[in-house]
């Protein structure tokens, strides 16, 4: 474990007195396999969207959410993750020295985004087991939990819509879109009803169960998790007594599952735009959008596809 920054104190953690959410998880010790040859040799959190690698889109949500600490789960060949959210002195005196002070600027800025620690998870044995691994800095307090390969483009950030929710209900809280009926078997799918009392009308649900990939046929629904979680700390106490699946791995799902024995959880439809960014065509997707909205790009790179002959 490789500490970059402190963390607060721990703090008790009452149901009717719970803190806010100062602390998320980044689980980035994943192989990458969908991004293969790319991710042979770099991080798949690295790969590039325009011009920032994908895990800087998602620790610029958690900043605007007003997270204080992030603590990156990370493996081996991880390295330019850490690389890049520290300060590199090298090129910035030689930026400084050449008189380039709008990238001196933003190289800065990557560095002073956010206070940073990092975990080394030294076999991939599922996403329960890396949320585990940072247990013992988050304590006995709520925190959120960022997936890299969702990347979500919305006017209020999709965790800060999340932690708004979580001050009025103070129950774990999943981010979910309802997605095609045969896809399904693609992601996590929750059971639930909607709640309409005292929140946002027809985007929050209280979840009953929760099947991981389930065949089309057997889907309670097609509300998919998504890459966003804010947690209760008795997670962690669930995910320690979550047994491996068959393929070795401590499955979140299964975690979250023996968690609703003792404690409500809540489903959130959020509102943005979602994109996988572990998907080949929904990365070439986010590519083109995101680069139309660019002061500096949109118009010209507008033109540029208008003229493509098809």
């Amino acid at each position: 474990m490789r500490r970059r920054s402190r963390l607060g104190p721990v703090v008790a953690v009452t149901r009717h007195s719970m803190p806010r959410i100062r602390k998320a998880v980044f689980p980035a010790a994943g192989l990458g396999t969908r991004f293969l040859p790319a991710t042979k040799a770099q991080p798949k959190e690295m790969l590039r969207l325009v011009d920032k690698p994908l895990i800087q889109y998602v620790v610029e949500e958690a900043v605007a959410s007003g997270i204080e600490n992030i603590i990156i789960i990370t493996g081996r060949g991880k390295n330019a993750i850490e690389d890049h959210f520290d300060v590199s002195y090298e090129l910035e005196r030689i930026l400084q020295e050449r008189g380039k002070t709008d990238l001196l600027k933003q190289v800065r800025s990557i560095s002073d985004l956010i206070h940073v620690w990092y975990v080394r998870q030294k076999e991939t044995l599922g996403l329960g087991h890396a949320i585990l691994m940072a247990k013992d800095l988050v304590g006995n307090e709520p925190f959120a939990v960022f997936l890299g390969d969702d990347i979500i483009d919305a006017p209020v950030p999709c965790m800060k819509q999340m932690i708004e929710l979580f001050d009025k209900i103070q129950f774990s809280i999943i981010g979910i879109q309802e997605v095609e009926r045969r896809l399904v078997s693609q992601y996590g799918i929750i059971q639930a009803r909607p709640v309409t009392a005292n929140v946002p009308d027809g985007r929050v649900f209280e979840i009953s169960d929760l099947v991981e990939k389930p065949a089309v046929e057997r889907a309670p629904s097609n509300l998919a998790v998504i890459g966003r979680y804010i947690l209760t700390p008795e997670i962690f106490e669930m995910l320690e007594q979550t047994e491996p699946d068959l393929g070795g791995e401590i499955q979140l799902t299964n975690g979250l599952r023996k968690l609703l024995k003792s404690q409500k959880i809540y489903g959130y439809k959020f509102e943005g735009r979602r994109y996988d960014g572990g998907d080949k065509l929904e990365f070439l997707k986010a590519t083109v959008e995101f680069a139309l909205k660019r002061e500096d790009l949109g118009r010209e790179f507008r033109e540029y596809l208008k003229s493509l002959k098809f």
